[in-house]
């Protein structure tokens, strides 16, 4: 099975006065993370990391931070860009793992909710994402929200009806009967008679 690994990063300050969202939810806090779109760490880590696992870039790349268009934006169009991305790729999600580091507020009385709108977000089963919260302890790092994400894709399997005829065949001598059948119902050649290697009549 073809599986790959992507890893994704983000952080952002603190700022009065902006809505605090994260993983895709609006959380009640005194503030909000800056940024040129709607801040949100953890999607924008998720996005890197499946961007990441195809060699598609970074988010940055498809959402330049200087341009007007992506203003407030909600983060929930970076992480179909990258679905999308992942897709055309040929591959799709395993399982999506994440660390949120902040000092507040705390993640635990809402991560059930964050993986349900994640999992959403994503197509996938609420099992296949894991989001964990750790705080900043002794890095003086408690006006900054970080977030450390890691994506497990692998490449979709080809459907039943394009398998080759290598793949349904269990024997050489099966692919033979099976030739042998074609050239004789399409050409009217005579099927092959093989010869048993022993006496049939001697069989005690």
């Amino acid at each position: 099975m073809d599986t790959r690994i992507g890893f994704g990063y983000d952080s952002h300050e603190f700022k009065p006065g902006v809505l605090l969202r994260i993983g895709g939810l609006t959380l009640d806090h005194p503030q909000g993370l800056a940024g040129h779109s709607d801040g949100d760490v953890l999607l924008h880590a998720i996005t890197d990391a499946l961007l990441g696992a195809v060699a598609a870039g970074d988010i940055g790349s498809f959402f330049p931070p200087g341009d007007p268009r992506w203003k407030d934006a909600d983060s929930a169009i970076f992480l179909n860009l990258a679905m999308e991305e992942l897709q055309n790729a040929g591959y799709r999600i395993v399982n999506i793992d994440t660390t949120l580091i902040l000092a507040a507020p705390r993640i635990g009385p809402v991560a059930g909710e964050m993986r349900a709108r994640v999992a959403d977000l994503l197509n996938v089963e609420i099992d296949q994402v894991s989001i964990k919260a750790k705080t900043p302890e002794g890095l003086n790092l408690d006006h900054v929200a970080q977030c450390h994400a890691v994506a497990l894709v692998e490449r979709v399997q080809e459907p039943d009806s394009l398998k080759s005829m290598s793949a349904v065949i269990e024997s050489q001598r099966q692919l033979e009967d099976v030739v042998d059948d074609l050239l004789s119902s399409v050409h009217g050649v005579p099927k092959k008679r093989v010869a048993p290697v022993y006496d049939t009549e001697d069989i005690t």
